[in-house]
């Protein structure tokens, strides 16, 4: 079923109509909702841009901007890109922009009013076409990195409840620039590479071949935790949950990549996936009875939250997507309402379970809300050229999340209790390199977005 204009996905509820831009935005006017005027000299023609781009005495990376919606203040477009442009909190300060954007592609261009505007405030030309965005109009890539945020819009959904959002498309245009111009720069990928296995396969591989630094995901791993700690790497993990909301492939995607960063750094390093399953609704909790590991972590999730069971298991909607590596690891994502994620793991030789929470999630509305550590890890990407975490993490969570979309269906039928899907393909291995990522000390203020319009 196709997705109406209102039916725009959030990052941890089910939607939000595109009228709170009237709202969220009030110094908007009727007439600028119903077609900006002034932008035409702002929306370039191809093959006229080139040499109005001089590369002369350009000190920071210069970011072309590919986004499929950007018309509400909720839109991830909104939430990343604006950070890029103005600078983001990160360690407890504001920190300047170190990257330049010099071009901005909308998919849903009619409809993304909100970017559009933002972008004749800040004077960023608005290209035709996702090509002309990377060559700045001329015939060869003309920038120094690419940021995808295929993530809101109109596209439709389908059974399964796979989004299907234009990202393999739009990554695909990039990758068609970098093979004319026999060379390549940094590319992030907002969230899950695709909604197909084989697509997102195909993504990696080309960064892999065209030796292209590659990110994406979401900010769940970067952002403030509590405790302020991250496991060692070959931390013996042996079982692992985490609790948050999961109604849908967009949100349960947050759930597993949080979940990866934890348990890759088991002992050994990563090993992957051995099988998927979903179980949805009622016999959710009947697995949770089933599963003693399971339980016992959810129990010390709820205890050390004060929350109740009934929290998690009196929404219809509560899921769960069961996950076994090929070392033997378990883990399994428990679906809950509210934006709250908690990671939990039973770590050989430990009584306890190592907790850890992200709690206090911002709202969406001002300038230092949630979105902040990825824009820098974004950012460091695009000025040292190294990838700030490995990207198989990224592919290892598309297929998890692509798996647990298909287990509930066979031949057309649904099911419940989804079927358990063997994925000997996803046999990535790897060791993570880094330490801590996440954001921690003071939190930023409420201020409004600084857009150049409405500060």
């Amino acid at each position: 079923m196709a997705k109406k204009p209102t039916d725009i996905m959030t990052e941890a509820s089910d939607s939000f109509p595109i009228n709170e831009l009237l709202e969220a935005n009030p110094s908007f006017t009727r007439r600028e909702m119903l077609g900006i005027t002034g932008l035409a000299g702002l929306t370039v023609m191809a093959g006229n841009a080139a040499a109005a781009f001089p590369r002369a005495q350009q000190s920071r990376p210069r970011i072309a901007v590919l986004a499929t919606y950007w018309g509400a203040t909720r839109s991830h477009a909104d939430w990343l890109v604006n950070k890029l442009i103005d600078g983001y909190w990160w360690q407890g300060a504001h920190t300047e922009s170190r990257v330049e954007v010099v071009s901005l592609y909308l998919h849903q261009h009619d409809t993304s009013l909100l970017g559009q505007k933002v972008a004749k405030a800040k004077g960023i030309p608005v290209f035709k076409t996702a090509g002309e965005a990377l060559t700045l109009g001329g015939k060869e890539l003309a920038v120094d990195g690419v940021v995808i945020v295929a993530e809101h819009g109109n596209y439709p959904t389908d059974l399964k409840g796979h989004w299907l959002l234009p990202r393999w498309w739009m990554y695909n245009q990039v990758i068609q620039v970098f093979e004319q111009s026999k060379r390549s720069v940094p590319v992030f990928n907002d969230k899950h590479f695709s909604y197909n296995w084989d697509e997102a396969k195909w993504m990696f591989d080309k960064s892999r071949e065209l030796g292209f630094p590659l990110t994406g995901g979401s900010l769940l791993p970067v952002y403030y935790r509590k405790p302020e700690i991250e496991l060692e790497n070959d931390t013996p993990i042996k079982n692992s949950i985490v609790v948050g909301a999961a109604p849908d492939e967009g949100a349960i995607f947050h759930c597993i990549e949080l979940l990866q960063a934890f348990v890759e750094r088991r002992k050994g390093g990563e090993t992957g996936i051995k099988s998927v399953q979903s179980i949805r609704g009622p016999e959710a909790l009947k697995w949770i009875e089933g599963n003693a590991w399971a339980g016992k972590l959810l129990n010390a999730v709820l205890a050390s939250l004060n929350f109740t069971r009934a929290s998690v298991f009196e929404n219809v909607r509560t899921n769960i997507c069961v996950i076994e590596y090929r070392d033997g690891t378990k883990a399994a994502i428990i679906g809950k309402t509210g934006p709250e994620w908690t990671y939990a793991g039973e770590i050989e030789g430990r009584s306890e379970p190592a907790i850890v929470s992200l709690l206090g999630f911002a709202g969406a509305f001002g300038q230092y809300h949630a979105g902040n550590a990825q824009p820098h890890w974004i950012t460091e990407m695009m000025v040292t050229r190294k990838e700030p975490f490995n990207p198989e993490r990224l592919l290892l969570t598309t297929g998890i999340t692509n798996y647990y979309m298909e287990s509930n269906w066979e031949n057309g039928k649904y099911s419940a209790i989804g079927r358990r899907i063997e994925t000997p393909f996803m046999n990535l291995t790897y060791r993570p390199t880094r330490g801590a990522q996440f954001n921690k000390g003071v939190r930023p203020p409420e201020r409004p977005y600084i857009r150049g319009f409405d500060q």
